[in-house]
């Protein structure tokens, strides 16, 4: 530490504070990242992370409940199931995502896809 080099006082000032943080605190960046299109891309991929969730949640509904539906209702469920998981697909595609963008990891409980 004796090597460091501060430009100015107030490196110095910001340095002494986050020394005298508490560690575990609540640490918050002196500005927040704003730009519209990280904004839009954000709001996109939370969106997409929730459809997609929905999408699997329905389709293993959907999958536990085939002996009860006519052969006609299961082809109109694939054919749903495929075109959303397109519609998704592309949606990721438009807003430069991937699929591993829109897995959430929860932490101890795992990911969230």
């Amino acid at each position: 530490m004796g090597n460091l080099i501060y430009d100015d006082a107030d490196d110095l000032r910001l340095f002494v504070q986050e020394l005298e943080t508490p560690p575990g605190a609540n640490r918050f960046p002196g500005r927040i990242n704003a730009d519209p299109g990280n904004v839009e891309k954000g709001l996109a991929k939370l969106v997409l992370t929730v459809v997609e969730l929905l999408r699997q949640l329905l389709e293993r509904q959907a999958i536990k409940r085939l002996h009860r539906l006519s052969d006609e209702q299961i082809e109109e469920l694939g054919i749903t199931f495929m075109k959303l998981e397109q519609k998704i697909n592309e949606l990721t595609e438009v807003f430069g995502l991937t699929k591993e963008d829109l897995n959430i990891d929860l932490g101890p409980l795992g990911n969230l896809l």
